[in-house]
């Protein structure tokens, strides 16, 4: 990694400490070199951080620490950066940047249907990571100021709750991705209405259609009696997609 001019720091000018609102970055990755100059180049530009080598090092750090954002490799012994992920988005939301040397669009794609925010391959700039942090950061934050949507919209035998962002099938819960639950939400802003798939990629951080192409055919295969002839969400020609409710 090259190092480039640092960023306006959260440091106190008359100090040169931390601020007290700094947000805490855990970094996950097993190369110590990589983990070391990723620790002093977020410590320059404001950030508190701490790094653990593995897993299940994070774990621990975890259970005594809270975190804002989790910078995570894919590649390390054990227990992998994905598998990690997948176990964290059953009891957490902790927004997670993943570094990764593998460019495939269908490990994106296996990322993104984690749960996992963003993704940034190596090599890479250090301020490329601290922007994207920063843009985490920022929108997990309007997330959390911004009321739910409630209620509930009804697709045949599917319930889907708005608010709880819960997919229930009569009285029994349907294991979705956090993207899928994305997806459902900005549908059901809009039932009815056909959404562009450039607007259902710009919550996607590989900003790809054929992204959304895919995160729409598993959730058909969720919620539709015959998925290759869909009944609530279908493609409208030349526009996108539109879910069509009860």
């Amino acid at each position: 990694m090259t190092m480039t001019t640092s960023l306006q720091s959260r440091q106190t000018p008359e100090t040169g400490k931390l601020a007290d609102d700094a947000p805490h970055v855990l970094v996950v990755d097993d190369d110590q070199r990589i983990a070391d100059l990723l620790k002093r180049y977020l410590l320059d530009n404001g950030f508190r951080v701490s790094t653990a080598k593995s897993a299940e090092q994070a774990k621990c750090q975890m259970r005594g620490l809270r975190f804002d954002v989790i910078v995570l490799d894919v590649m390390m012994p054990g227990q992998s950066g994905f598998e990690f992920a997948q176990e964290l988005r059953k009891t957490s939301q902790i927004p997670i940047l993943m570094l990764t040397a593998l460019s495939e669009t269908d490990q994106r794609i296996k990322g993104l249907e984690i749960g996992v925010n963003d993704y940034l391959g190596k090599p890479f700039e250090p301020r490329e990571l601290v922007l994207r942090l920063q843009n985490i950061l920022q929108t997990a934050k309007a997330a959390s100021t911004t009321p739910q949507q409630s209620g509930e919209v009804r697709m045949g035998k599917f319930r889907f709750d708005i608010g709880r962002g819960v997919l229930l099938c009569g009285n029994e819960p349907v294991r979705i991705t956090d993207r899928e639950r994305e997806l459902l939400r900005q549908f059901c802003a809009q039932p009815g209405v056909p959404i562009a798939r450039d607007d259902l990629a710009s919550d996607d951080s590989s900003g790809s259609s054929r992204a959304v192409d895919v995160q729409i055919n598993r959730l058909r295969r969720k919620i539709e009696p015959d998925p290759s002839n869909p009944i609530y969400l279908q493609t409208v020609r030349g526009k996108g997609y539109v879910l069509q409710v009860d």
